[in-house]
C-alpha cells in the first residue's frame, strides 16, 4: 500500500466494523483521545473516527481534528499493520495545538503497535 495516501481500504465503514472493535478492544487513553484497537487479520491497518459534537461543537474544529488524526495514522500505518483502530475524541482536545495532538497520537500508535 502507498504510505502517502489514505485509500478506502484503510477505513472502517460499516457499523459491524465499529462494533467488532468496541467488543474486543485493547485500549490506550490520555486526556485528548481514547484509542481502541483489535486484530483484523488483514495485511493493512484500518482507521475509524468517532469525533462527536460533544467533543467539539464546531464542525470546523471537528474536521481539523479528523484531518490531524488521519495524517498521523497515514504516517504510522506501516507499524500498525493488521489492526482495526477507532479513535474517540475527548472535549479537552479542542483548544490544543496541532503539534500537541500529533504527539499524543504518536504515543497511542506506539502503545497499540
Amino acid at each position: 500500500m502507498d504510505t502517502q495516501s489514505f485509500p478506502r481500504q484503510a477505513r472502517l465503514h460499516t457499523k459491524a466494523d465499529f462494533v467488532s472493535v468496541f467488543k474486543q478492544a485493547r485500549k490506550s487513553t490520555d486526556g485528548y483521545f481514547t484509542v481502541l484497537c483489535r486484530d483484523n487479520h488483514l495485511l493493512q491497518a484500518r482507521l475509524g473516527l468517532a469525533i462527536s459534537r460533544r467533543c467539539a461543537r464546531s464542525a470546523v474544529v471537528r474536521n481539523r481534528i479528523k484531518r490531524l488524526i488521519r495524517e498521523s495514522f497515514r504516517h504510522q500505518q506501516c507499524a500498525l499493520v493488521g489492526l482495526d483502530i477507532v479513535v474517540i475524541g475527548k472535549p479537552a482536545l479542542t483548544d490544543r495545538a496541532n503539534h500537541e495532538l500529533f504527539a499524543s497520537l504518536t504515543r497511542h500508535w506506539q502503545a497499540v503497535a
